[in-house]
């Protein structure tokens, strides 16, 4: 148990350092999401700690991707890309909170829930960071009136294909932890769906309003994809 322990800092420790020397994250950040690694992986094991290393990799390569063409635009990421631990509490703590009732109750429910909420932020990231380059005509998903590119609220054809691919890697972590594949592979692609357009439909409601920052528009978002994809599974299963 303690060997373990160890050997867990110590990953997380290192993914943390890595993430801070490519400009992924800044210090607050790095130590930040190792703090929320060490909890994945102590709460859930491998399975939903990879889907989050693979959601950061994904999400600081779709970031990076043409910034410069984005920065011009004007709608890049703030700070060159780095993000801080407002952002990363925001895209995990739902998925930590899921983690903890899965491991009360050992329901499959749970796990859905779990990847549901990394599926919605993991297809946020790339609709979001794809979808201003690739995008065309994007329109408000309030009454979709045309929007400029990176509006709070705005979708495009292309950004929801990149969301529905984002949802569809995480669900390959999703389903050696079941039985019931069929149901949980559903669950997650269509919860963590539901999630990012309801990140979208949030940003155009809320965020605008300033209610909400992005931060917590993205947990809000993951925790209702979460519940969403759990709703799923339930009741297919």
């Amino acid at each position: 148990m303690l060997e373990r322990l160890i050997t867990d800092v110590a990953v997380v420790a290192v993914l943390g350092v890595g993430s801070y020397k490519l400009g992924a994250l800044d210090g607050k950040g790095a130590l930040s999401a190792a703090l929320l690694g060490l909890a994945v992986i102590e709460l859930g094991g491998i399975y939903p700690f990879l889907a989050l290393l693979t959601f950061v990799v994904l999400g600081v390569l779709a970031t990076k991707y043409r910034y410069d063409e984005k920065r011009k635009k004007g709608v890049a990421q703030s700070n060159g890309g780095v993000r801080s631990w407002g952002n990363v509490i925001g895209n995990g703590l739902a998925v930590v909170l899921f983690l903890v009732l899965e491991k009360l109750s050992m329901m499959d429910t749970f796990w859905a829930a779990t990847f549901s909420a990394i599926a919605t932020v993991n297809g946020d990231t790339l609709a979001s960071e794809l979808g201003k380059v690739f995008g065309k005509r994007p329109r408000l998903i309030t009454n979709l009136r045309p929007a400029k590119p990176g509006t709070n609220g705005a979708i495009s054809l292309a950004g929801e294909l990149f969301a529905l691919l984002g949802c569809l890697v995480i669900v390959l972590f999703a389903l050696p932890l079941t039985q019931h594949k069929l149901q949980m592979f559903v669950a997650v692609l269509i919860g963590g769906f539901i999630g990012v357009n309801l990140d979208s439909l949030i940003g155009a409601t809320l965020e605008n309003r300033g209610i909400t920052d992005n931060n917590s528009t993205n947990f809000l978002a993951s925790l209702l994809g979460g519940l969403a994809g759990a709703g799923i599974f339930y009741i297919l299963s």
